[in-house]
């Protein structure tokens, strides 16, 4: 049996989006979604920690590359994200309200088969602001990634 470790890597991106539903009127938008659907966009400095985990690599010791991880992340999610606007610049949000929620699900199907053959992707925390995050371990509700 080998050692699990998990590591993990933090990025940071801006963004401007609005919450809302096109199948409701303004009023019901703003009643549900407050500041948040404000037509004129708002915006967050995101931070994510992303975790992977694997067994460590005997020749490397490491688990992954975390410059390897860092590039992942880059080209398959803040590249897409920084300086633009989740409700109409990223063609793989299209048709999504842009909850941090829905964001970070969305982030974890872009990356999780990214990953080198043994690594797993483990965890993903997205904040939003520094008092409110969400956190992500795949579609098990026991909390086990796929």
């Amino acid at each position: 049996m080998s050692t699990v470790v998990k590591v993990t890597r933090r990025v940071h991106w801006n963004s401007a989006h609005r919450l809302y539903r096109p199948d409701w009127s303004d009023d019901r938008n703003a009643s549900v979604f407050g500041a948040c659907s404000n037509p004129h966009w708002h915006g967050h400095n995101y931070e994510m920690d992303v975790t992977v985990s694997g067994p460590i690599d005997p020749e490397t010791g490491y688990v992954m590359d975390m410059k390897a991880l860092k590039d992942v992340l880059e080209e398959r999610v803040v590249g897409d994200l920084d300086h633009r606007n989740l409700n109409v610049e990223v063609e793989w949000l299209e048709g999504l309200n842009p909850t941090t929620e829905n964001l970070v699900v969305s982030i974890w199907d872009r990356i999780v088969n990214q990953l080198p053959e043994k690594v797993r992707l483990h965890r993903i925390v997205l904040w939003e602001t520094p008092r409110n995050y969400v956190e992500y371990t795949g579609g098990d509700p026991a909390g086990d990634s796929a």
